[in-house]
């Protein structure tokens, strides 16, 4: 779905709300600045990197280029040597993966440093504590000099012009063109940048397509399953066909994100609709609800939903689910398709995976819920001109693309330590796996590209995959608009309704009425404020 669904970007929802403490407890916030002012703010202009030809070409639907091999020679990204050269860098970001071994431990860290010019001091939190470290060093006013900010920060635009740079200045317009791998990213992952009147971050691009609903192509092919049904009854009949719960066998692991695919099978809202300038919210389209969630009462009721899926906390246990075989289809984000491979296809040599788009309920088209353009953005603590262009010289370093050297030193580090060749193709080593688990993607990046280099085939799968999810695609209408009460109270409220009447109801131990009283509530604590918000916001941008 719209990626904020995902229990991962609940993490959001925490740091939002503390944000606002303690931007409050800092004192400085300021006046908020007037929303029409964003549509006075004009975004870098987009202009693509063409040094690298790709196997398989990008479009404007949003399908991610495609590459079966790094080029045999990379292209240098800084051919006129390290362009940041002066003070160290400072930079406070999040990971989702093991905390990486310190620069005297980590040649990739070393070499990148080197690349760059300066010394970049990472503060690395694990994505769980940020909700708790980002308050207390906005609250401590030593900042950082790049901090990243999620899209659910609170009070943003009073915290925005008080602490960060504007960087309209720099990058708005034909501005960008002095940072080429910055103007490499697209116009739309910049949305969530403009605030307050300003530009104020740097965005960390995702693609398009969002999530997918993978499933298990071997076990599939065992069964003699058809893996594209045309419309629910087939997607039934293919979930009970691939489960044997008396062998704890299943198709489903999460029945939430199972609701969502069903959700795009009847038309649902990508959390907000908008029609005419008024904003819906996905709960509120009751009939659309009403119809998916009585089919997800079905797929449980045949024994084809793993029936511990309605209390695990975190989706680890429906990925292992997913890549034993426990499960058979498993609703996730894309960029998960080759850690799936890496993980599980290195112990299970059958094991394969591919995608399916939902089909409309009755049959014909059905829609695909578009992810975030972009996962978050890095502002830039206020600082005098020349120490922004350094900062801003190294980042755009730090976004540049696929077939350059300083991509390939990002992703796969240091050739002979943390990567071997395999012809033309790096594959990491065991301290390589280390190494990379530098966050340089939670600073700025370049927009994401299809690479496999252990099998062309997945490259192939997932770009097919992205093309059909980009014919039928939903986008999230709230995308790039604010609310307060949505950051700091949505996803709490949201949260309540999923994981008590929404459930309950596919269980079978919620009735209808307790679900749409439980709505009603929902709209008169946090929707109906919400919904004016984004309302207001989008009438601002598009007067």
């Amino acid at each position: 779905m719209g990626a904020y669904l995902s229990r991962r970007n609940l993490l959001r929802a925490g740091a939002g709300v503390a944000a606002a403490a303690g931007l409050a407890g800092c004192g400085d916030g300021g006046p908020a600045a007037r929303a029409g002012d964003n549509a006075k703010v004009r975004l870098p202009d987009h202009v693509p990197y063409k040094g690298v030809a790709a196997d398989l070409p990008a479009t404007d639907k949003g399908v991610l280029a495609g590459y079966f091999h790094y080029p045999e020679h990379p292209r240098p990204a800084a051919p006129d040597g390290p362009p940041a050269k002066g003070p160290s860098i400072r930079v406070m970001t999040i990971t989702y993966n093991p905390v990486p071994p310190p620069a005297g431990k980590n040649p990739m860290w070393r070499r990148l440093n080197e690349t760059l010019g300066t010394d970049l001091e990472f503060e690395i939190s694990p994505a769980t504590d940020y909700a708790q470290k980002f308050p207390l060093t906005i609250a401590g006013g030593q900042l950082p000099d790049g901090m990243l900010v999620l899209p659910t920060a609170a009070a943003q635009s009073q915290m925005m012009p008080a602490l960060f740079e504007d960087l309209s200045p720099h990058l708005s317009g034909p501005a960008v063109r002095a940072y080429p791998y910055l103007a490499n990213i697209p116009a739309k992952s910049w949305a969530d940048s403009v605030i307050a009147g300003g530009l104020y971050g740097l965005p960390m691009p995702r693609l398009n397509s969002g999530s997918a609903m993978m499933y298990r192509a071997d076990i599939f092919a065992k069964k003699g399953v058809d893996p594209h049904p045309g419309s629910f009854r087939e997607f039934f009949r293919l979930c009970t066909d691939v489960s044997d719960p008396k062998h704890a066998k299943y198709a489903i692991g999460d029945p939430l994100f199972a609701l969502y695919f069903v959700l795009e099978m009847v038309g649902g809202a990508n959390l907000w609709r908008e029609k005419g300038g008024r904003f819906t919210y996905w709960v509120e389209e009751l009939d659309l609800l009403h119809r998916a969630l009585d089919a997800m009462r079905q797929l449980v009721k045949a024994g084809a939903v793993h029936p511990d899926g309605f209390t695990i906390a975190g989706n680890a246990k429906t990925k292992d689910w997913f890549g034993t075989g426990q499960t058979a289809v498993n609703y996730d984000g894309i960029t998960g398709w080759n850690n799936y491979l890496d993980q599980y296809g290195a112990t299970d040599p059958d094991f394969a995976i591919d995608a399916m788009v939902a089909p409309g309920f009755d049959g014909g088209p059905g829609t695909h819920w578009a992810g975030l353009s972009s996962f978050a953005m890095l502002c830039l603590k206020k600082a005098p001109r020349q120490r922004i262009e350094q900062l801003l010289r190294a980042f755009d370093l730090m976004a540049a693309p696929f077939g350059t050297d300083h991509y390939l030193l990002r992703k796969y580090g240091v050739p002979g330590h943390d990567f071997h060749w395999k012809g033309h193709d790096p594959l990491l080593t065991p301290e390589g796996v280390l190494d990379i688990g530098l966050p340089t993607g939670f600073t700025t990046d370049a927009p994401q590209s299809i690479y496999y280099p252990k099998n062309t085939d997945a490259v192939r799968k997932q770009y097919a995959f992205q093309q059909r999810a980009t014919a039928v695609l939903v986008p999230n209408s709230a995308e790039g608009l604010y609310s307060e009460t949505d950051v700091t109270l949505g996803g709490a409220a949201v949260e309540l309704l999923r994981e008590g009447p929404i459930k309950g109801y596919m269980r079978g131990s919620t009735d209808w009425g307790e679900l749409r009283d439980a709505v009603r509530d929902w709209r008169r604590k946090v929707g109906d404020k919400a919904r004016a918000e984004f309302e207001k916001a989008y009438e601002d941008l598009h007067a």
